[in-house]
């Protein structure tokens, strides 16, 4: 399955694996490469927020493209946001250059103004190149960049390399209703929504005309279950799927502490050996864990999988 326009299902949202000392877990990596296939994601995205990109050194970000495009069966997007054009460029064409299907594009936080957000992504096209296909980023609670219908349009619009809008804006429900009206009434191009938020909203987002998820919860299993009942009408059976695990997605969806939820979720689940995180980290408190864990516990009686 290839990236494009027509993309759909679940691109993981993969975090990045460390030891207790820091350096990377290429085995957790190699797991968890294969764990994200094993659970029907479509794609798989890295070094994105959560991949706790901004605190790699060059190197590392290229290794653990390296070894995620060359064990992925599925295609890979590589979060290349930078504060400067000349490392973002350099991250996406060795990216490409390494096999991954695509780049993801975050605005930085200081735009305001829809011309600047306008400028902006037009410089960062020239920059990584016309011909990297990439993926337009709209998270407006983490990065405080606020992009209306109109701009996303005219970005996509403008840039034909863009295929794919990862929608987490919130409330971000209508803003989806509003840009595939405007697919509809000839205003705008193809191209993909694939929604983050932890998941938080997919009960809805796929009525709406989003094609899937593009996030990290610790059951990707359960998102392509979700995203499929969707597609076949099965609208009682995905909501009663999305309500078992609302309170774990709730849970996680707390800012600052949300990527330690999720991999204390994937190290039980057995995908990474540890949960540690590079410094400055929010770690979970022993609370905290034992909250988690419960919440497993209840969700393992209307979902198995959640039975560790």
């Amino acid at each position: 399955m290839t990236f494009g326009v027509e993309s759909k299902g679940v691109y993981a949202i993969a975090t990045t694996p460390f030891l207790e000392d820091g350096s990377i877990d290429f085995n957790s990596v190699d797991r968890l490469t294969d764990f994200y296939q094993e659970s029907g994601c479509t794609g798989i995205t890295i070094l994105g927020i959560m991949g706790e990109a901004p605190k790699l050194e060059p190197e590392e970000s290229r290794a653990i493209v390296k070894r995620v495009v060359s064990r992925a069966k599925i295609p890979v997007i590589v979060g290349v946001s930078a504060p400067g054009f000349a490392g973002m460029r350099s991250l996406a064409r060795d990216s490409m250059e390494m096999g991954a299907a695509g780049v993801m594009i975050a605005p930085p936080p200081a735009l305001r103004t829809d011309d600047q957000i306008v400028n902006y992504f037009a410089g960062a096209v020239e920059a990584v190149g016309d011909d990297v296909p990439w993926v337009l980023q709209d998270y407006p609670l983490t990065l405080t960049v606020v992009m209306s219908p109109g701009v996303i349009a005219k970005i996509i619009s403008n840039h034909p390399s863009c295929l794919m809008l990862k929608h987490e804006d919130w409330p971000g429900l209508e803003k989806i209703s509003r840009l595939r009206a405007m697919q509809k009434s000839g205003e705008l191009r193809p191209f993909s929504i694939l929604c983050g938020n932890g998941g938080m909203f997919l009960d809805f987002e796929p009525e709406r005309g989003a094609d899937g998820a593009m996030t990290g919860y610790g059951f990707p299993d359960m998102l392509t279950e979700l995203v499929g009942l969707f597609a076949d009408g099965k609208r009682d059976e995905a909501h009663d799927l999305f309500d078992a695990h609302l309170p774990l997605i709730r849970y996680e969806q707390q800012l600052g502490v949300g990527l330690a939820v999720r991999k204390h979720v994937l190290k039980r689940r057995g995908v990474i050996a540890t949960d540690a995180q590079r410094k400055p980290a929010q770690m979970l408190s022993a609370t905290a864990k034992a909250e988690v864990d419960y919440l497993l516990g209840r969700l393992a009686k209307r979902d198995k999988r959640a039975a560790l």
